[in-house]
């Protein structure tokens, strides 16, 4: 491979935002490459449940949800986000989430589950969209075909070290290495930062918010270092909102990663602590559920269902392989009573069953929650099988990162566009405040994404 190559558009980060500005940008004319400094391609995007918020979509009319608009999902948002995000952003990522998630779907070929949609903690509708097999793999899968069509080189194993400007301040090139080769890409028409955030890097975490500290494991990819912060903050870039970090509350509490069988809290499973008792709304967001079980004994809780919410969950039926590996483990367990649920993990059975009881008489009731006021409704528990699983919170999204503005361009420490230098997604902290409600990092990297392909591609025409 040559040392120096030429390009209209460099995209660093071969994640959802990185292949969604790859594409976009090679479907306006853009001669693109996308490098990735790992082995394979993914990141995050890859290892999500990949669900995506979008209002008044084709599945929110299949299921007669006819109230859902862009304004309310924003009001949403920035209310979750404690408004601490932007609201123009925010404005931007919703009113074309459905025009994005349509192209997902008709251009990039997608798999959406055609009947079911997610309501996500903190949102007022169910509104996320639920690709096949409820991870990334679906959406990585499709890009990496559609990329190889187009004639996209996705070159992995190149680690971007340096964003290069011209005398006038304009980023045009990227100096990258692999293994002991140095390769500088030269871009015509800019450079999109699409590298995620930073919650794999341990240290980096423990500057900005001390108090995610040792106790907490990361659900995030190995690569997900935060390196190319540094280099856009060389360059010029600022960064915002660093310390606003989010651990995700339902997670392993041996390797960290997400319990995504676990999302059955989504259709009725309640969330008890050692004690048998609940605790928090399950419904809530990550960060009030995550602060609430750090807060009870041994600082984890426990997810719990039966087999009246396991028969109507598609995320409890779609993950097998979790539940054959979790059981393993001995952090999950099923049982045909109660009872040998709660002594399976020492959990004091008069309790859990007056709480059990408890749910099971407001179910009766028509689901009302008095206790947590849950917003999806309590279901019955009465008969087996039971289902429980150990959880902790871990690590899971940095909201901070370089501001941009609607354009996806990078702005400076006087909020002045960086010519030639985009960013989307993560490695951005300007939409989501201090959290991020489930399912809208998926529209946050796919729309803007996009937008920085687009307007990355556009530069390259204009010089």
């Amino acid at each position: 491979m040559p040392a120096v190559q030429n390009y209209d558009v460099v995209v660093i980060g071969a994640g959802g935002a990185g292949f969604a500005a790859a594409v976009e940008a090679k479907s306006k004319g853009a001669n693109v490459v996308l490098i990735e400094k790992m082995p394979t391609v993914g990141g995050n995007s890859l290892i999500s449940g990949a669900e995506m918020n979008v209002p008044n979509s084709w599945v929110q009319n299949k299921l007669n949800i006819k109230d859902d608009t862009p304004a309310r999902m924003a009001a949403d948002t920035l209310k979750g986000g404690d408004f601490k995000g932007d609201p123009e952003i925010v404005g931007v990522m919703t009113v074309n989430a459905l025009p994005t998630a349509e192209w997902l779907r008709d251009t990039v070929g997608v798999n959406f589950e055609k009947d079911n949609v997610f309501q996500f903690g903190g949102h007022s509708r169910k509104r996320a969209l639920i690709p096949e097999g409820h991870t990334g793999t679906e959406v990585i899968t499709k890009f990496s075909a559609l990329a190889d069509k187009m004639g996209i080189p996705v070159i992995t194993n190149m680690k971007a070290e340096e964003l290069v400007k011209d005398k006038d301040g304009r980023v045009v090139a990227v100096k990258a290495v692999s293994g002991d080769k140095e390769y500088t890409f030269n871009a015509k028409g800019g450079v999109v930062l699409a590298t995620g955030g930073f919650g794999a890097n341990a240290q980096m975490v423990k500057k900005y918010n001390p108090n995610i500290d040792e106790r907490f494991k990361t659900t995030d990819a190995p690569g997900t270092t935060g390196e190319a912060l540094y280099m856009a903050e060389k360059a010029g870039g600022q960064l915002v909102n660093m310390g606003y970090i989010q651990t995700y509350p339902i997670c392993d509490p041996i390797s960290g990663v997400i319990e995504l069988i676990a999302d059955a809290r989504f259709d009725g499973a309640i969330l008890v602590n050692q004690e048998g008792k609940r605790f928090v709304e399950e419904l809530e967001r990550r960060d009030v559920i995550s602060n609430a079980i750090l807060k009870q004994p041994g600082a984890y809780c426990y997810v719990l269902w039966n087999d009246n919410i396991g028969k109507i969950s598609n995320t409890v039926k779609i993950h097998d392989t979790e539940y054959q590996a979790f059981t393993k483990q001995g952090i999950m367990h099923t049982s045909d009573t109660l009872k040998g649920a709660a002594d399976f993990f020492h959990i004091p059975y008069a309790n859990l069953k007056a709480t059990v009881d408890r749910v099971n008489q407001m179910a009766k009731d028509g689901g009302k929650d008095l206790d947590f006021h849950n917003r999806g409704g309590l279901k019955d528990m009465s008969t087996g099988k039971y289902y429980i699983i150990k959880a902790v919170p871990s690590t899971h999204h940095t909201m901070g990162g370089l501001k941009i503005n609607t354009k996806a361009e990078v702005l400076d420490k006087n909020g002045k566009p960086i010519p030639g230098l985009f960013a989307a997604g993560e490695v951005t902290g300007t939409t989501h405040g201090t959290n991020r409600l489930g399912g809208n990092a998926y529209t946050d990297i796919m729309v803007f994404g996009r937008i920085a392909g687009d307007g990355a591609a556009a530069e390259a025409k204009a010089r």
